[in-house]
């Protein structure tokens, strides 16, 4: 094969790379707390003494856009949304995970705990226990949290110490591998939730466009592919 059709080759694997990216971004697009991934085409080039150039495309690099999200009244009294930067931080199997998804509940024991059945952190890093006679819960902006007037902790929400360290793990967990704290730039705000922060029509319509691309691409292969069948059958007579 020669570089032409390696260099196609190459883009078409991106191509086919970004589109499973946004067809996941179009199927998260009402999923709360979830931030929308893009991917970061590179360019690999090689160059040798008496050889042809080779120049090679890759899309291996995901990217996430941190946006906020539009915030939707519940009324829930466990539902909240942050304002601003910052996640809430919840306890999974594997370790503290952040998320933006604030649709909480107690648990059988009482504690606050995500969808998932994942504890929440409160500013010290530990659960937070909701009394299960508790009528009256009051969120503050500043996470503080209490029952029938009585303190019972404080919601925290952090900030990663490296922000472009967070990988993605699952649909709206971030591990933080250099860790986060404690953040107050942020606004707790009870009874809301944070839908995602995908842009539908500009996902569908940049999916259309690299469905185009691909097309492309392909009609490029199978065009090459017949040149060089022509070519071997010309030489062989």
């Amino acid at each position: 094969m020669e570089t032409a059709g390696y260099a196609t080759l190459s883009r078409q694997s991106g191509l086919m790379n970004e589109i499973r990216v946004i067809a996941n971004n179009i199927a998260n697009a009402a999923t709360t707390g979830y931030r929308q991934e893009g991917l970061v085409f590179s360019e690999f080039i090689k160059d040798g003494p008496n050889q042809p150039s080779l120049s090679m495309a890759r899309a291996q690099v995901r990217n996430t856009s941190f946006a906020q999200g539009t915030l939707t009244q519940t009324n829930g009294k466990f539902d909240v949304a942050i304002e601003g930067d910052g996640f809430f931080k919840v306890e999974t199997g594997q370790g503290e995970r952040l998320t933006r998804a604030g649709s909480f509940t107690p648990n059988a024991e009482g504690d606050l705990v995500n969808m998932d059945g994942h504890r929440v952190m409160d500013v010290s890093g530990t659960s937070i226990f909701i009394p299960p006679d508790a009528q009256t819960i009051k969120i503050a902006a500043d996470g503080t949290i209490s029952g029938d007037g009585q303190l019972l902790g404080q919601v925290g929400v952090f900030s990663p110490t490296n922000p472009r360290g967070l990988v993605r793990e699952g649909g709206v967990l971030f591990r933080a591998d250099d860790g986060s704290e404690p953040t107050e730039d942020a606004k707790v705000m009870q009874g809301f939730l944070e839908g995602s922060n995908v842009n539908a029509i500009a996902q569908v319509a940049r999916l259309v466009e690299i469905q185009r691309g691909y097309e492309l691409g392909q009609s490029f292969l199978e065009t090459e592919d017949q040149r060089i069948r022509n070519a071997v059958k010309a030489l062989s007579r």
